[in-house]
């Protein structure tokens, strides 16, 4: 009787302590988020059932945010931004735990990421990161999400093409990764694939080549993560493209998508689709090029409006808890970067001032030398500054026209010049879904303020501003990479986010002077003297 009577007792005690915390939640949360690089429909229907029966918000929390990933990768983002919106009231904010203010920061910043706004991301994120207190937590928890915020931060940075800050936080993000569950494991997997990318562009091949070997061992011997072994496969076939090795860069291509053909991994498809049609169009293989740049095309089309609704979306999220959002707080900007951003924007003014002095000039030999000389100038400015800051701050507020009460403040219009300089930095011009209203969206920008800057500070409307931004990225690389030189003016067309060839060739002439088989001709004739 005694023993039955403490069976009892050890079985209440038992349902008692599994009403208060049921099964062990990191390692429900780590399988769910195993299986964000098996299958992202398995996940969220995973992460789901979890749900349902788990009532802790902390835990409903770390779950949304695993389904609303599985959402991204499949390429869903509104259906990504509203499993995020899911979340607690932001109006309760204050009585959630530290780790659920930052764990929600974070989750935002990611949402931002996933819809290419990296601005808005990047400021949540360096707000995070500034607080001692996260940094110095020896909670697990906090320390995996301060590995991620760097990770997140470094991706953000990379694509800004600031790679040795990247490669900084990617190192910074190690530093809170642990070895107690497979989440870790994954993160530094990623971790060293984004390592390699960045030192590829950083000209480190070798030393690239040998972080994806290591990942590559890694991931075949985690069968299931065929998110993973695919991304090691097309990280390598980037090395093999730099090395011009077209060939074996399409056969990692091509191992790459057997992976994830039948999942549906619709961004990492499009990056494959569109690699695989590059390296096809290196070794001249029409047919090849025209049936993955179609596949391309297609999906890219897809995410790109899926995008666009996720950005509209999410604004309204945001706008509704315009007081409560950390990444509507006003921002004071610091002495340097101020200085910097007037460098930079009277950098642009006189530019665009000596360019409209030069177009003057009527006959095609005065123009044709002024893109010459207007490249040369563009080439410069990626890496040299203004050498007296404060002569040309001088020189500025003498040119300035009386201030309009109907025009934006000259600090708006610096802040817009400056953020512009950094995208002509980047190469997303080419894509040929670009439009003014994404790139407002992007830049974080009232659409119409941006068309006012573009049409007074750069003397022509959008279409034209960005056709000629694609031009001289066209020129350039014809002029330093003699392969492009053999390349047919339909495929440079096309490379240049043009709708046809004819549309490249007006255009071309009209920001040159001459036809683009005149200009490869002058270049050919210059590379053999």
């Amino acid at each position: 009787m005694k023993k039955i009577i403490q069976l009892l007792i050890i079985l209440l005690c038992s349902v008692f302590i599994n009403g208060q915390s049921g099964p062990d939640f990191s390692i429900l949360s780590d399988k769910a988020f195993q299986k964000l690089y098996q299958n992202p429909d398995d996940c969220i229907s995973y992460s789901q059932s979890l749900l349902i029966s788990d009532q802790n918000i902390e835990h409903r929390i770390v779950l949304q945010n695993i389904i609303s990933q599985a959402y991204a990768m499949k390429g869903d983002y509104v259906q990504s931004v509203n499993t995020y919106s899911q979340k607690e009231d932001s109006g309760e904010r204050e009585n959630l735990s530290y780790f659920l203010q930052v764990f929600g920061d974070y989750n935002l910043a990611d949402q931002y990421q996933n819809l290419d706004l990296y601005n808005q991301s990047t400021r949540i994120i360096s707000h995070l990161l500034a607080d001692s207190r996260l940094l110095k937590s020896d909670d697990a928890k906090l320390k995996i999400t301060t590995a991620k915020l760097y990770q997140l931060q470094a991706l953000n940075f990379g694509l800004n093409r600031n790679y040795p800050a990247a490669l900084e936080n990617l190192a910074k993000s190690d530093q809170y990764l642990g070895s107690g569950n497979q989440e870790n494991l994954i993160l530094g997997i990623e971790n060293k694939i984004f390592k390699a990318l960045y030192l590829m562009r950083s000209n480190h091949l070798e030393e690239a080549r040998s972080l994806l070997e290591s990942a590559l061992l890694f991931t075949e011997s985690k069968t299931d993560y065929a998110y993973l072994q695919a991304m090691v496969h097309e990280s390598l076939s980037r090395y093999y493209f730099f090395k011009q090795e077209y060939t074996t860069a399409v056969t990692h291509l091509e191992k790459a998508l057997t992976k994830v053909q039948n999942l549906p991994y619709s961004d990492l498809k499009s990056k494959i689709y569109e690699s695989l049609s590059k390296n096809y169009f290196a070794l001249h293989n029409d047919k090849k090029y025209h049936e993955y740049n179609k596949y391309y095309t297609e999906i890219q089309a897809i995410l790109d409006s899926n995008t666009r609704e996720g950005i509209r979306y999410i604004i309204k999220l945001v706008e509704a808890n315009q007081t409560k959002n950390l990444e509507f707080q006003e921002q004071n900007e610091s002495k340097k970067i101020k200085v910097l951003a007037s460098i930079f924007s009277l950098l642009i003014i006189i530019l665009i001032v000596y360019f409209l002095f030069l177009t003057n000039k009527n006959k095609e030999i005065k123009k044709q030398s002024e893109f010459f000389e207007k490249q040369k100038k563009w080439e410069e400015d990626i890496q040299i500054q203004p050498a007296n800051p404060a002569e040309e701050t001088v020189f500025s507020a003498e040119k300035s026209p009386e201030k309009d009460a109907n025009k934006i403040s000259k600090e708006k219009e610096d802040e817009i010049l400056l953020k512009l300089a950094e995208w002509e930095k980047s190469d997303r011009y080419l894509n040929k879904s670009m439009s003014i209203s994404m790139l407002s969206a992007q830049m974080g920008i009232n659409t119409k303020y941006l068309s006012e800057v573009i049409n007074n500070s750069k003397g022509k409307n959008f279409n034209g501003y960005i056709n000629e931004l694609r031009i001289n990225h066209i020129a350039h690389l014809l002029k330093t990479d003699p392969v492009y030189l053999n390349y047919k003016v339909s495929y440079l067309a096309e490379y240049g986010g043009f709708s046809s060839h004819s549309a490249f060739t007006t255009v071309f002439k009209s920001v040159t002077g001459m036809s683009p088989n005149t200009y490869i001709q002058e270049i050919s004739k210059s590379n053999t003297l």
